[in-house]
């Protein structure tokens, strides 16, 4: 993977297979290199921490707030409380920014369950862009100020069923289940009913890579894995929710992750667009995604931007300044020495939980 990152331009496609093949990308320190690249984001051009006027006056600060505050078991066990307070107002802080920044996105519940997922990858600054870019494309379709568009992709998941197992799908049609067993896994990535970290980002791999649908194929295949358990049941609505609500956490995740992209491969969207009674064109978030994916075709390796960010800095540094540029100097210097030693007492501190915490502060 690394001549891949290092290629020029970036051998996206490489990288795409190795989110997807057996194992994923296997080490958080290789997600903070290509989950980028995935998405098209320039890692030295990150938006800045949030401010806190961030807050001010925003319409969702107090939902966003409570779903925050229920989201602790979606910390790795063993953080202090301190860090997780800190992490708490983070997500905070990452969920407002990007609202506040794109008024036509609507926050829902279970959004903050994306993002908590990446800033404990990736950290804040990186999160920010990561989460700015998904609203934009893959969770662009869960965002609008109803949930038209996300039971329009919900129902995809019946014509898949009567595609592989017409028996299972005049099961399912007869208890008159629907699709909304499935709501929770598709708009927060399976994060909010996973309890193992690490299938969460193994999945997180797999859609960052994948197209935008790909969340509804993998809970079609769930359901096929549990066929037989889906026809032991009684055949009534309760039953069959009830069964199929609580994801076992046990699951063969690289089996099933293969034979969702193979579903995918044998059905596409566009051949299940009218089954699905999907208004198609109508859809942001499958509509965007050939343009999306085209962009990711032409980013330069981190090696060339980095070198790009030094030589603009050369550049500006030999610009005149004009008027009293002693005094300006000496504030820029008292402001750097204040900001290097704050700095410099919170990385202590962090190092005592995980690089991956560190990472989260720059």
């Amino acid at each position: 993977m690394t001549r891949a990152l290092t290629s020029d331009p970036v051998a996206i496609d490489v990288l795409r297979r190795a989110a997807v093949s057996r194992g994923g990308l296997l080490t958080d320190e290789m997600r903070r290199r290509v989950w980028p690249k995935l998405l098209s984001i320039n890692v030295f051009n990150l938006p800045p921490k949030p401010g806190k006027a961030i807050r001010e006056n925003h319409k969702d600060y107090n939902q966003v707030l409570m779903d925050v505050r229920r989201s602790l078991q979606r910390f790795p066990k063993g953080m202090r409380e301190e860090q997780c307070q800190v992490l708490q107002e983070q997500l905070i802080d990452t969920i407002l920014y990007i609202l506040k920044g794109h008024p036509e996105l609507h926050y829902y519940q279970g959004y903050h369950d994306i993002a908590v997922t990446l800033l404990l990858v990736v950290g804040e600054r990186m999160g920010i862009a990561m989460l700015e870019k998904l609203s934009a494309h893959h969770l662009r379709d869960f965002m609008d100020p109803t949930m038209d568009s996300t039971k329009h992709i919900l129902n995809y998941l019946m014509p898949i069923l009567k595609r592989e197992s017409p028996r299972l799908h005049d099961f399912m049609c007869r208890a008159e289940v629907g699709t909304v067993f499935a709501l929770s896994w598709l708009i927060t990535w399976y994060g909010h009913v996973l309890s193992n970290f690490q299938h969460i980002l193994r999945l997180y791999d797999f859609f960052l890579a994948s197209h935008p649908l790909m969340a509804i194929y993998f809970a079609a295949v769930i359901v096929l894995h549990r066929e037989q358990e889906v026809l032991d049941c009684d055949c009534d609505m309760a039953s069959v929710h009830h069964l199929l609500s609580r994801i076992p956490q046990d699951l063969p995740y690289e089996t099933l992750i293969s034979q969702a992209d193979e579903l995918f491969q044998h059905h596409p969207p566009y051949d299940l667009a009218k089954q699905a009674a999907l208004q198609y064109r109508k859809s942001i978030t499958i509509t965007t995604f050939q343009d999306f994916q085209r962009a990711t075709l032409d980013q330069r390796p981190d090696s060339i931007l980095r070198q790009r960010l030094h030589n603009d800095s050369e550049a500006a540094s030999v610009l005149p300044v004009m008027g009293n540029n002693g005094l300006v100097k000496m504030a820029v210097w008292g402001l750097s020495a204040t900001l290097g030693a704050a700095a410099l007492a919170v990385a202590q501190t962090a190092l005592e939980w995980t690089p991956e915490f560190l990472f989260q502060l720059f």
